[in-house]
């Protein structure tokens, strides 16, 4: 069973990747995606040159292209690093600290659920049976006055 397990780890990292569709589960939907008419708008009536518009066009395109190609080869393999330790030491946290911590209380409150009702009811019961004694004596009776 530990093999069938240990083997299906490793056979994550052969699993092939989809270069073309890089977030099949839609992570990224929600991360700001800015256009360069969502960024920079002329006004009617102050109008740059046809040519300065298109080329700053292509500028902002460009170097957000580059810029962003080059900030994922300087960091995006240590990044990657970073978040697989963190998630390892999430994982780590929850197997090893977290789930035995709640079976740990939930067993104590186990005990707590077998025990609380009897308590409840030795020292509980008697009282409101005596209370319960006191209030059947009253007697109401209802008159009409004239």
């Amino acid at each position: 069973m530990a093999e069938t397990k240990e083997s299906h780890q490793f056979d994550r990292l052969d699993k092939e990747i989809d270069l073309v569709n890089r977030d099949p589960k839609h992570l990224s939907d929600g991360i700001v995606k800015v256009e360069f008419e969502e960024a920079v708008a002329e006004p009617d009536g102050v109008y740059s040159f046809p040519a300065v518009w298109s080329i700053s066009h292509k500028a902002f395109a460009v170097s957000g292209y580059w810029s962003y190609r080059l900030l994922t080869a300087l960091f995006g393999v240590p990044m990657a690093v970073l978040w697989g330790f963190l998630y390892a030491c999430i994982s780590f946290g929850q197997v090893w600290a977290a789930v035995p911590c709640v079976r740990c209380f939930l067993l104590e409150l186990e005990c707590l659920a077998i025990t609380f009702p009897v308590c409840i009811r030795g020292i509980c019961d008697p009282f409101f049976h005596a209370a319960g004694g006191l209030l059947l004596s009253i007697r109401l009776a209802l008159r009409k006055e004239p």
